[in-house]
């Protein structure tokens, strides 16, 4: 099993930037797709982005193309979520996810897909 931290949350204006990271420990010798989900007050958390075990496919909502951005660095067992141009309503705690994938090009955006989770990191945007 996998662990997840992350971190980089924080409160913003409106039109400015953050980057947040995830940090994988324990199983990071297997294969595993990642993703970022957010859940805001009083709505389902729903998915951001997804990159997959090689890196090289990634998918974003279409509720932050353009804005945001997913990267990973295997060597550091990170996965990073760069949010450029944000809106109050990208307001939400922003969790990691993780899952064990078997071709390197694969990525996943239905949470039950995912059976690792981090504990979230806030972020707050205010206009």
């Amino acid at each position: 099993q996998v662990q997840l931290v992350e971190s980089g949350g924080g409160l913003v204006q409106a039109g400015g930037s953050l980057r947040l990271s995830c940090a994988a420990s324990g199983r990071t010798d297997s294969t595993y797709a990642m993703g970022w989900f957010r859940q805001a007050p009083g709505k389902e958390r729903e998915f951001v982005a997804a990159i997959s075990w090689g890196g090289g496919t990634t998918h974003v909502a279409a509720s932050v193309k353009g804005r945001f951005t997913i990267s990973r660095d295997n060597a550091e067992n990170t996965v990073h979520l760069q949010m450029t141009s944000l809106k109050p309503e990208d307001t939400a705690v922003y969790y990691c996810a993780a899952v064990r994938a078997y071709a390197s090009d694969s990525y996943y955006y239905r949470q039950g897909d995912y059976s690792g989770w981090g504990q979230g990191t806030q972020v707050t945007v205010s206009s």
